[in-house]
């Protein structure tokens, strides 16, 4: 009896141990409880999707809000009025001149309610400022002075603020004899010290020139400032 007792307890020690033997590697072979390479990939490619969607929200995110900083600074500045006379006279010193006297009115800002003065904003035209002698007229004669073109720079502008309703033009002056650049009657003389151009604005609203010149004309714009 003793000797079928260890023999039984022998099997069933075996039949556990059969068991065990067969669930390891029932186990370790299924191929749903162990990783396979195929599936790091595809959590690789699962991450790579998710920081290309979040790239992407982010570029749009960002794209908008460039949009939206430009829509901000779009509209700031409006266009109202622009002019522009022909050059026709070869003089580098009158050129010169014209140069000078655009730079110092180039951006000028005339604050709503303020009287713009040409004299004032470009100030004496005199040798230390850069300024040559080129042709002026002085009463009804025609000689060498510094500043000569001056004149055409102001009459540029005046033109283009008789297009602005509410730019008050406050002291013009016509030249003693007719000039070139623009129709008889539609021209504005200065003269430092002696005669000047003015406007008030009256808009409502801030006033920014620009001027510039090419080879061939003298433009002014003006700018409404919202």
């Amino acid at each position: 009896m003793k000797d079928k007792k260890w023999i039984f307890i022998i099997l069933v020690i075996l039949f556990l141990i059969g068991i065990g033997i067969y669930f390891f590697f029932f186990v370790n072979s299924n191929p749903n409880t162990n990783p396979t390479p195929g599936t790091r990939v595809s959590t690789d490619v699962s991450n790579s999707q998710t920081n290309d969607s979040q790239n992407s929200n982010g570029q749009k995110n960002a794209d908008s809000t460039q949009k939206e900083s430009v829509g901000v600074t779009e509209g700031l500045e409006k266009e109202i009025a622009k002019f522009s006379t022909k050059i026709m006279e070869e003089d580098h010193h009158r050129d010169n001149n014209m140069e000078i006297s655009l730079s110092k009115l180039n951006n000028t800002i005339v604050k709503a309610g303020d009287t713009f003065s040409f004299n004032e904003t470009v100030g004496s035209p005199t040798p230390n400022e850069g300024y040559e002698k080129a042709g002026v007229f002085v009463e009804d004669k025609y000689k060498k002075d510094y500043g000569g073109g001056n004149c055409q720079v102001s009459t540029t502008l005046y033109n283009a603020v008789l297009k602005v309703d509410n730019l008050k033009v406050t002291e013009r002056h016509e030249h003693t004899q007719e000039v070139y650049y623009v129709p008889l009657g539609k021209d504005a003389a200065v003269a430092y010290g002696e005669i000047d151009f003015k406007f008030q604005n009256n808009t409502g609203h801030d006033i920014k020139i620009y001027g510039e010149m090419t080879e061939k004309e003298v433009k002014i714009k003006l700018i409404q400032l919202n």
